[in-house]
């Protein structure tokens, strides 16, 4: 399974800036500022003078014509666009690629929760699964991993207090009846498992350990990226 990408706009980092903002060096000379659709730290992954690929945009409503899709972080690509973990999540639950959430007839996107969360505030999850042959729906979020520290993919690489509240959300629906999980999807080639970044941010390592134990189920896939497309490769183990 793979989501077609065609960056076809390749540079050099400049910088990163504002979370949403890059600039980027072209071949020649130029430098543009781009869409930086990832609001995590990016940490390794912003270095200035790696390689980078973009896509263009040709929707004349748009302010910036180019969004920053990928880097180069030393012979691997890491793919920074989180919207492209949740289009790979996605199509590996259409083709069965994680047997343990086949099964479902009906596929809902960015559901929300139907019972506030004890702060008062609505949650959304990024799927909701039912029908079919499993007996109780499913809840699914999904997260896109670009940190890693030598073959281990880590998350988070900022702290996330909507991260953990995802996590909290999620344990309270397996509570009520039914399934849950949480779906890491790690935008890189060379990893081999998955872990909590406890250092970067304890409180959402707490959450989703606490969420394991509760029964909220745990999943992990690796993709390899270029700028052509993106492709899953695979189930990776998650470490808690």
């Amino acid at each position: 399974m793979s989501v077609a990408v065609g960056a076809d706009l390749h540079g050099r980092l400049v910088k990163r800036y504002k979370r949403f903002l890059a600039d980027v060096e072209t071949g020649d000379g130029r430098v543009l500022t781009v869409h930086c659709p990832n609001p995590g730290a990016m940490t390794g992954c912003d270095t200035p003078g790696a390689r980078v690929a973009c896509t263009t945009s040709h929707d004349p409503t748009r302010k910036l014509r180019h969004t920053l899709e990928m880097i180069r972080v030393g012979r691997t690509w890491v793919g920074l666009h989180t919207g492209r973990a949740n289009a790979l999540a996605e199509r590996a639950l259409g083709a069965g690629a994680l047997p343990a959430l086949d099964g479902y007839e009906s596929l809902r996107r960015e559901v929300a929760v139907p019972a506030a969360d004890p702060s008062g505030r609505t949650s959304r999850l990024d799927f909701h699964l039912s029908g079919g042959r499993r007996r109780k729906p499913l809840w699914l979020e999904v997260k896109s991993v670009t940190l890693a520290e030598g073959s281990v993919a880590r998350f988070p690489d900022a702290v996330t207090a909507r991260g953990a509240r995802h996590m909290e959300t999620l344990a309270r629906l397996r509570a009520a009846g039914a399934r849950a999980a949480v779906l890491f999807v790690v935008q890189r080639g060379d990893c081999e498992r998955v872990e909590p970044a406890a250092d970067v941010d304890p409180a959402y390592a707490r959450a989703l350990r606490d969420a394991v134990r509760s029964g909220v189920e745990v999943f992990a896939l690796r993709a390899r990226v270029s700028p052509s497309r993106i492709r899953l490769d695979g189930a990776l183990p998650v470490s808690l």
